[in-house]
């Protein structure tokens, strides 16, 4: 895994949580995305959803018009306190065959280990 292998420096705890939920949507494994929340978790994509709760946020694993298994690269975490930055890109292909290259930097709000809060801001590369 070439994510792994370029890091300098060693994950921190909330940075390992932050690691095995995008290891999770790497392969579409909603149970390893869902250990990695707390029970009152908030999503946020700016413009397009906003979902409260563990159930809600299940339903945007995968999304309608989307296949899973999403190519995502973390070029750094920036951490401070109990918020992790994650910086980087995302190949998520279709169900019509064409695949959308964005720019991703996500923004968690950790509580004692898990992902309380995740703003999710996307843009298309280009």
């Amino acid at each position: 895994m070439e994510h792994l292998e370029r890091r300098a420096t060693p994950f921190t705890p909330n940075q390992t949580t932050v690691e095995a939920y995008m290891q999770g949507f790497r392969t579409t494994d909603r149970e390893g995305i869902l250990a990695c929340l707390t029970e009152d978790v908030e999503w946020v994509v700016p413009g397009a959803f906003h979902a409260r709760g563990k159930a809600e946020f299940a339903t945007h694993i995968v999304d309608d018009g989307f296949t899973g298994q999403p190519v995502i690269a973390v070029d750094r975490y920036v951490e401070s306190e109990d918020v992790v930055i994650a910086e980087g890109s995302v190949r998520a292909p279709r169900t019509d065959g064409v695949v959308l290259e964005l720019a991703m930097c996500d923004v968690f709000d950790m509580k004692n280990g898990k992902i309380r809060r995740l703003t999710s801001y996307l843009m298309p590369k280009g």
